[in-house]
């Protein structure tokens, strides 16, 4: 029997973890259980991703490209002349209105990093992304104070459950910013 060609299956497999570890948590996270969800055999998931730490780096680098992205898009955060702790206390809230369980999954796949050392490099790379993004308005220190500040609160409303207080953001934000 021929071999089917399909380029997209490494991403359905990925978009497949990240469905599971959304459901289930990262400890119903397994080969089987990702081919199943994919719709693809056992074997193209151990052909792609030969751990599961390798699909669970694959998974957390797709997922922190949305906070990333938002960084990036949101126009206000490159205009100096705008208020920078408004600008992110406000994207914040956005996010954190958005789509709940992506917030929490993202999160879910960061802290993995601390039991998963390969995971560390990936959820380092996330800080140091939105850093490099910050420190066009900021210097480097005060933009790793920014994504560090930034990431406890977010951290601390979906643990706590309490709803995003954006003026608190604000406030918070603006005192790590020089001048304010």
């Amino acid at each position: 029997m021929a071999r089917r060609y399909d380029p997209e299956r490494r991403r359905r497999i990925i978009e497949a973890a990240i469905r599971v570890v959304g459901r289930s948590g990262i400890a119903g996270l397994s080969h089987r259980s990702v081919a199943a969800e994919a719709d693809v055999p056992l074997g193209s998931t151990t052909y792609h991703f030969k751990t599961l730490d390798e699909l669970l780096v694959a998974a957390l680098r797709q997922t922190n490209e949305g906070f990333a992205k938002a960084v990036a898009s949101h126009g206000g955060l490159e205009d100096p002349r705008t208020d920078l702790a408004t600008e992110l206390a406000g994207l914040l809230g956005e996010w954190l209105a958005g789509e709940r369980t992506g917030v929490e999954l993202e999160y879910e796949l960061y802290l993995a990093a601390l039991r998963r050392p390969a995971l560390r490099p990936v959820a380092a790379e996330w800080c140091e992304e939105v850093a490099e993004l910050l420190s066009h308005r900021t210097d480097p220190v005060t933009a790793r104070a920014l994504v560090a500040l930034m990431d406890g609160i977010c951290l601390q409303a979906l643990l706590t459950g309490t709803p995003y207080d954006e003026e608190y953001a604000r406030e918070m934000l603006g005192r790590i910013l020089p001048g304010n």
